[in-house]
């Protein structure tokens, strides 16, 4: 179990948009989580990455070798 504030006005969104396609605010609200989840967590562990390549504990292989090793040169 979840309880999550809204401010009124995106809670008003809600309500009206429910009251307009039949659904619950509790659908529009799973679906609009389950929709930026992935992206939340992609960001986030891209953060981590990127810190790790600035602290020198992760490097980086510049795309032409990236593209020489498949392959894929011009």
């Amino acid at each position: 179990m979840l309880a999550v504030r809204l401010p009124s006005s995106i809670e008003k969104r809600l309500e009206r948009l429910a009251r307009r396609t039949g659904r619950t605010k509790t659908f529009y609200v799973r679906e609009a989580i389950m929709q930026h989840l992935d992206d939340l967590e992609d960001i986030y562990a891209a953060e981590r990455t990127l810190e790790r390549i600035r602290s020198g504990e992760e490097g980086t292989v510049p795309l032409e070798d990236v593209m020489k090793r498949h392959g894929m040169e011009d």
